[in-house]
């Protein structure tokens, strides 16, 4: 029987912060235009963790029964290892699924009816990364659903369930959360570019090259830091977020100088670290505008 443990190792919670990052942002950024509604920004936390938590466990399934993760290395997959079956892990993805959809129901219903549309394509999309007969993870368009979803999707519809409104902000804070998500994305998929390539997942990563994809896991914490500074420019106290550049020194150097897994991982977390560090300083800086 899979342990509690093994069922939170394999939702990945040190990525998490990708879910909670966009949020924090989107309600921020709402916060200079209207007051906040506070049991909407929570279910919205909820809606993204829930996306995040699902998309990984879908991963987790599709990858396993295709024998993507045979050789893969990295953390616990529950599928490809054994430790829980692959109608288990499938259920669990679709229960977080649903758990999004049903407290997303909620939240469009009291805000604005037309973000089912939003939500319904970002979970069509969460299973279809690398679910169903030509998953787009496999294609090379993760990071481009990354920012998509967890970038512009996330952090614009945090404030607009707010302010019913998408101020320029939350658009820029977009980019400031959804660029970092994608070099999360780039780190993992870096690592795995040679089992990746073996089982046929065309990634970004093996697309590129892992040089090439180094260079561009850099660019987008560079991105992430340029975009804090239209903020900034309206809302002085939003440079704040600059305070953070130094925490991308560490892992912008393994990823561009390291190829073993362990060091990649650490890279991972620390992109993580980032995009939280980013994500909590621009928000403190655009509640003190």
């Amino acid at each position: 029987m899979t342990s509690v443990a093994q069922w939170v190792e394999g939702a990945r919670p040190r990525t998490l912060g990708a879910a909670v990052a966009p949020v924090l942002v989107g309600t921020a950024a709402a916060s200079t235009v209207t007051e906040v509604i506070w049991w909407r920004a929570g279910a919205a936390l909820v809606v993204a963790l829930a996306l995040q938590v699902g998309v990984n466990y879908a991963n987790d399934y599709s990858d396993g029964v295709r024998g993507t993760d045979a050789d893969r290395r990295g953390p616990l997959r529950l599928t490809a290892s054994g430790v829980a079956t692959p109608g288990a892990v499938r259920a669990a993805a679709f229960g977080c699924f649903g758990l999004a959809a049903a407290v997303g129901l909620a939240l469009a219903l009291a805000a604005d009816p037309w973000l089912l549309v939003l939500g319904a394509g970002a979970i069509g999309a969460a299973w279809c990364y690398t679910g169903g007969p030509r998953p787009y993870g496999y294609s090379g368009l993760g990071e481009v659903a990354v920012l998509a979803f967890f970038g512009f999707g996330a952090c614009a519809g945090s404030a607009y369930v707010q302010a019913l409104e998408v101020p320029a902000a939350a658009w820029w804070g977009s980019l400031v959360v959804g660029l970092p998500a994608c070099a999360v994305l780039l780190a993992n998929n870096i690592r795995d570019a040679q089992s990746d390539a073996k089982a046929g997942k065309r990634t970004l990563a093996v697309r590129m090259g892992t040089a090439a994809a180094s260079r561009l896991f850099v660019a987008c914490l560079a991105g992430a830091f340029l975009a804090v500074v239209p903020i900034g420019a309206r809302h002085h106290p939003a440079l704040l977020a600059l305070a953070a550049l130094p925490l991308a020194i560490h892992p912008s150097l393994l990823v561009l100088t390291r190829t073993d897994a362990p060091s990649l991982v650490s890279a991972l977390v620390a992109t993580v670290r980032v995009e939280m560090g980013l994500a909590i300083l621009l928000s403190l800086g655009l509640a003190l505008a």
